[in-house]
């Protein structure tokens, strides 16, 4: 899961939000995204599709499966 916090993280700075500006945009928490990006833990199937949606990205991409 190390490409995916690192991928979030990425994709959220070229996005040019914070944390807060996301989870307020998806729904989710906070907290949440902080710690997935530091991948002290992993979101379920249905949150990273909410952030692939988000970033208009493919879940493999977000995950670290694919490289587009």
């Amino acid at each position: 899961m190390e490409k995916f916090s690192q991928r979030l993280k990425i994709l959220r700075n070229e996005q040019g939000i914070t944390q807060t500006q996301l989870a307020k945009e998806t729904g989710l928490s906070q907290s949440g995204i902080a710690l997935w990006e530091s991948g002290k833990r992993v979101p379920n199937a249905d949150v990273i599709i909410v952030l692939a949606n988000f970033f208009n990205v493919s879940t493999d991409y977000l995950l670290g499966v694919a490289d587009e």
